[in-house]
């Protein structure tokens, strides 16, 4: 097989593993997120036993990675594709592992009644997942117009999370009994204002890798 043709299929290979992590990451968000509303904690134990195979899957990623970077030499579009795939990868790992950490909140507050401030949490999540389903998206077609979308949404993750802080700060002195869930919930949407944050740091890597340059896209 001609060098060329193998280094595509090659990166090929590649890019559809980044999508099947993303799907992985994705799936896991959503259900540690329903996990917490529904107070499932079968659910939530689901969550936190699969994370091996989201590492397992960025590890081969990883490996890939750098064995095309060691035996192919890429350089231009097709190195960028290599480092974002790989950097990439990196995000989606680490929005794995706060998956993981908010179905354990799922499982500290168990079946105690929830307080009113869960109910910015579902949209919180959906925001987070449409960014995810969109930088799937601009990832595959090479967008960058719908890379820079992504970071609006996480805007209004941002705001969401900042009402909401506000709001559990006033439970908090409100009702001392409520301390311990407010800031469980507290937690639950840090975590899900910072994987709006890696969604964003994708979409970066998506413009970087379209174009060749740098951009902060929270600017």
């Amino acid at each position: 097989m001609p060098t060329r043709h193998r280094f595509d299929n090659d990166l090929e290979e590649l890019r559809l593993n980044i999508l099947a992590l993303g799907k992985m990451v994705d799936q896991r968000i959503g259900q540690a997120a329903q996990s917490l509303i529904m107070q499932d904690l079968e659910l939530a134990n689901t969550v936190v036993v699969g994370d091996l195979v989201v590492n397992d899957l960025q590890a081969i990623i990883e490996e890939k990675c750098i064995l095309l970077i060691a035996t192919q030499q890429p350089f231009a579009l097709d190195l960028r594709k290599v480092v974002a795939g790989f950097k990439i990868s990196i995000y989606l790992e680490r929005m794995g592992d706060l998956s993981v950490d908010l179905a354990k909140l799922t499982l500290r507050i168990g079946q105690e009644k929830l307080i009113e401030s869960i109910a910015d949490i579902p949209r919180m999540s959906a925001l987070v997942q449409e960014m995810i389903h969109l930088g799937l998206k601009a990832y595959v077609q090479e967008d960058c117009k719908a890379a820079a979308e992504m970071a609006l949404l996480d805007d209004e993750i941002d705001q969401i999370y900042s009402r909401v802080f506000e709001e559990l700060r006033f439970v908090m002195m409100a009702d001392p009994k409520k301390v311990t869930q407010a800031n469980y919930l507290l937690f639950a949407c840090r975590f899900l204002e910072r994987l709006g944050d890696y969604c964003t740091n994708i979409a970066e890597e998506i413009v970087y890798l379209v174009t060749g340059k740098r951009r902060n896209l929270n600017e």
